[in-house]
């Protein structure tokens, strides 16, 4: 474990600390087309850094405490100034947002809890596989509407937004199962 906190991956993951508050300036209705690009450009940055700092710390044995504390809370904050500030843009419904950060403080509680009881509880591919279409859709609703010639391209973004929805409720169901029969067992096992 390595305990240098100024990692490749640690950095990507302080980079999308960093954009927040840029998105919530750049995702505000009414803004102008480049200042709309620009958030895009910024969120769609941010989701690769997530992507590749795991891989990073894996690649080059650079995983440290602070990473592994950090890297989870700054998906959480990109995706969620991403969810919030596209209600009033009237891109998504807010009772989607609404159960998705409802899902992740509930994970994120068990997490807490299971921590607390020395039981880690690592992510699932499920879960994973959330993250990804969660980061597809939101990706699409912030591209600018009417930039390209594609019809239909936030309805596209919303279907995705869909399967995300999907994947994070099944996924968060799968988490409480997990941390329900980790938790019994190693309550018995005392």
């Amino acid at each position: 474990m390595n305990h240098n906190i100024y990692t490749l991956p640690n950095m990507l993951t302080g980079y999308r600390f960093a954009v927040v508050p840029f998105l919530l300036f750049c995702l505000r209705p009414g803004v102008g087309l480049w200042v709309s690009l620009f958030g895009f450009f910024l969120f769609l940055t941010g989701a690769l850094s997530d992507l590749a700092d795991g891989y990073l710390a894996r690649k080059y044995h650079s995983e440290s405490v602070l990473g592994k504390l950090i890297d989870p809370l700054a998906d959480k904050v990109l995706v969620t100034v991403a969810l919030v500030m596209l209600i009033p843009m009237g891109r998504i419904p807010a009772w989607i947002t609404f159960l998705i950060l409802s899902r992740e403080m509930i994970v994120t509680g068990l997490r807490g809890l299971a921590a607390a009881s020395g039981i880690v509880m690592a992510a699932s591919q499920l879960g994973k596989l959330k993250s990804v279409f969660q980061l597809i859709a939101l990706n699409i609703l912030i591209f600018p509407p009417n930039l390209l010639p594609i019809p239909f391209l936030h309805d596209i973004g919303t279907i995705v937004l869909y399967i995300a929805l999907g994947l994070t409720l099944w996924s968060g169901i799968d988490y409480f199962l997990r941390f329900q029969k980790v938790f019994l067992e190693s309550a018995g096992s005392k």
